[in-house]
């Protein structure tokens, strides 16, 4: 089971972006725990070191549902700006989202197509006369790369596939820039009086409380049986 996960501060100020990055890696941490593999597709850099604007990670796992019923949703920090000393504001608010509805390009060789040609320009005879330049051609989306830096067809055949890999990579991420915008501008005004997690201090590892109706749950059943043993 796949899943892209956006971690993003929305249009909060530099705290939140502060806040995305320190949310980050209690994410990644957790994703260990729960031995769930990941991969950072894009990141954008805050507005000062160590934060973030988003960051957007493909989970491959087998729990990723229940991992992210804990997650999905729109966390929230309890402190003081460390930007604004002056600041009155102590909670900062930032969301994570799923996005979904975006397929992911699988890169596969076997979907290539390659064509050899002489090379052009000038080299020295071995590149005027022999077929060493190498075009090679993703079926799939139809990109295409042209490699003449070596006098080897096999090793500009080699570069040919790392480039049209690079190329076709790169699209992938412009449809995901693209449907990140799309989630800022549809709902990306993060809801606020109901995280899903509440953090506070600068140990968020050690200081978050998860939300959960367990504990009350747990209460409710212990008064209902107290309850019926008053009757009895």
């Amino acid at each position: 089971m796949d899943k892209l996960i956006q971690i993003t501060s929305g249009r909060g100020p530099l705290e939140c972006q502060w806040v995305v990055a320190k949310v980050l890696k209690v994410f990644l941490d957790e994703t260990k725990n729960d031995n769930i593999d990941y991969e950072i597709i894009h990141r954008e850099n805050g507005d000062e070191n160590l934060t973030l604007k988003s960051v957007t990670i493909l989970l491959k796992g087998k729990n990723l549902n229940e991992f992210l019923k804990t997650w999905l949703g729109s966390i929230c920090w309890t402190g003081k700006s460390t930007f604004r000393k002056l600041h009155k504001r102590s909670n900062w608010f930032i969301g994570i989202f799923e996005l979904e509805g975006l397929e992911k390009i699988d890169f596969n060789e076997k979907d290539i197509q390659f064509q050899t040609t002489r090379s052009q320009g000038s080299g020295g005879q071995n590149v005027n006369k022999v077929n060493t330049a190498v075009r090679a051609t993703h079926l799939p989306t139809g990109q295409s790369v042209f490699v003449q830096d070596s006098r080897s067809q096999l090793e500009n055949k080699k570069l040919s596939i790392t480039r049209l890999k690079e190329k076709v990579t790169g699209i992938y991420i412009q449809q995901l820039e693209k449907r990140m915008q799309e989630t800022w501008n549809n709902h990306l005004q993060v809801q606020r009086g109901n995280p899903i997690r509440t953090f506070s201090g600068t140990d968020f590892k050690k200081n978050y409380q998860e939300k959960s109706f367990k504990k009350q749950r747990n209460q409710l059943k212990n008064e209902l049986k107290n309850y019926k043993n008053d009757l009895n």
